[in-house]
C-alpha cells in the first residue's frame, strides 16, 4: 500500500464515530474525495456522497460505512460512576478492564470500565456471563456534581485502543468494521480518478449501518442507483476454534470475498468475478443463504430495486477492539471494484437470466 493511503487509513482510524455521530471522520472523507470525485456533498442524515461522471445513463453506487459500536450515557449515580447502554453489537464479555474514551459536548474524557474484583465475587457467580448493567464507566470523579462537569446523559463513548501492525502486512484497531469500507471507497475513486468510466459512480460514505442499515437506505434513496456495490468486513475462519462449515474458509490474506444468495443480484455476481480474474486478483466465497446484515441489503430493497452486490475484506475478532484485516485484501478490493466498474457501459444489463 502506497505510503499516502497507508497515511490516510491511521487518520481516519483514529478518529472513533460510534453510529450516530460520525461527522468527525466524515469530515476527513469529504474532504479527501474532494481531490479525487468531481462533486462531494454531505445529507442530512451526514452520509458523504461524491460522484464522478454525473449524468451518465447508469449510475452506480458504492457504499462503505464509517460507524462503529459503542456506548450512550443513561445515568450518573450519586459517587460518579456512569452507567452505559450499547450502540450496535457490543459483546458485554470483552468490556470489562477496558479503558474508554467519552466525546462528550465539553471535549474528551478517559475512562475505564470497572468490575467487582474476582476475589470479591461468590463463588457461584464468578463463571457467570457479564451483563452491562453489572459494569460501570469510571472517569475519577468525587460524585455526580464533580462527574457532570465533564460528561452528560447523551455522551457517547468508544474503546480507548488504535491502529496497529502486526506481522506479515496484518494491522488491528477498533473500527475495522466497517471504516475500513469507506476507506475502500475512497481508494476506489484514488484508482478512478485518471480514468473515463462509461458510467456515473457515486462512492458514498455511509452512516449508522450498525443500528439498522440507515445511511445506505437514505443515501440510496436519492442516488436511485442501477446498481449498488456494499464494501464491507466478512468473517475470517482462521483462528482456532473457528467453524467453517458455517462461514466458509476464509483466510486473512486470502483475497477479497465476494458474496452468493438472494441478496446478490446474479448479473453483479458474475461481472464481479470477471472483473477479478481480468485484474488478476484472488477471491474467496462466502455463501448468504438469506439477507445480509449489511449495505447490501438495504440498498437492494431501495425504491423499485436495485442491483446489488457486496465485496468484503476477511475480519477476525469482528466488534471488538482488536479486529484485524490484511492490507493485500483491502489493496485488492479496490482493484477489483476499480476493474469491475470501468468494464460497465450505459446498456450493461443486470436484469437475471
Amino acid at each position: 500500500m502506497k505510503k499516502t493511503s497507508k497515511d490516510f487509513l491511521k487518520k481516519i482510524m483514529a478518529v472513533s464515530c460510534p453510529s450516530g455521530f460520525e461527522q468527525p471522520v466524515q469530515r476527513l472523507i469529504s474532504a479527501e474525495m474532494k481531490k479525487l470525485a468531481d462533486k462531494v456533498r454531505t445529507d442530512v442524515h451526514g452520509n458523504v456522497i461524491a460522484v464522478k461522471n454525473e449524468g451518465a445513463p447508469l449510475r452506480l453506487m458504492l457504499a462503505g460505512h464509517c460507524d462503529e459500536i459503542g456506548f450512550m450515557i443513561t445515568h450518573v449515580d450519586g459517587e460518579g460512576f456512569i452507567s452505559v447502554a450499547t450502540i450496535g453489537g457490543v459483546d458485554p464479555a470483552i468490556v470489562p478492564g477496558m479503558r474508554v474514551k467519552i466525546h462528550g459536548r465539553r471535549g474528551p474524557v478517559t475512562g475505564v470500565i470497572g468490575r467487582k474484583p474476582i476475589h470479591l465475587m461468590q463463588a457461584e457467580d464468578r463463571g457467570k456471563g457479564v451483563k452491562l448493567e453489572h459494569l460501570w464507566i469510571d472517569i475519577g470523579a468525587k460524585n455526580r456534581k464533580d462527574a457532570e462537569k465533564s460528561v452528560a446523559v447523551g455522551d457517547v463513548a468508544t474503546f480507548d485502543v488504535g491502529y496497529d501492525e502486526l506481522k506479515n502486512n496484518i494491522v488491528v484497531a477498533r473500527g475495522f468494521d466497517d471504516r475500513i469500507g469507506s476507506f475502500i471507497v475512497v481508494e476506489t475513486m484514488r484508482l478512478l480518478a485518471r480514468k473515463k468510466p462509461k458510467v456515473a459512480v457515486y462512492g458514498v460514505s455511509t452512516v449508522q449501518e450498525e443500528v439498522g442499515l440507515r445511511g445506505a437506505r437514505t443515501s440510496a434513496y436519492g442516488i436511485d442507483p442501477h446498481v449498488g456495490i456494499a464494501i464491507d468486513v466478512g468473517f475470517a475462519a482462521d483462528y482456532p476454534g473457528a467453524n467453517k462449515k458455517r462461514v466458509g474458509d476464509i483466510k486473512l490474506g486470502g483475497g477479497p470475498i465476494l458474496h452468493l444468495g438472494p441478496n446478490i443480484n446474479p448479473a453483479v455476481a458474475k461481472l464481479l468475478d470477471a472483473a477479478a480474474r481480468k485484474a488478476k486478483v484472488k477471491t474467496q466465497m462466502q455463501a448468504e443463504p438469506r439477507a445480509t446484515g449489511t449495505d447490501a441489503n438495504a440498498i437492494q430493497l431501495t425504491r423499485a430495486g436495485v442491483a446489488a452486490g457486496l465485496i468484503s475484506v476477511p475480519n477476525r475478532y469482528m466488534h471488538t477492539p482488536v479486529e484485524a484485516v490484511h492490507l493485500g485484501d483491502v489493496e485488492n478490493c479496490a482493484k477489483l471494484l476499480a476493474a469491475f466498474i470501468m468494464q460497465l457501459t450505459p446498456t450493461t444489463s443486470f436484469i437475471p437470466k
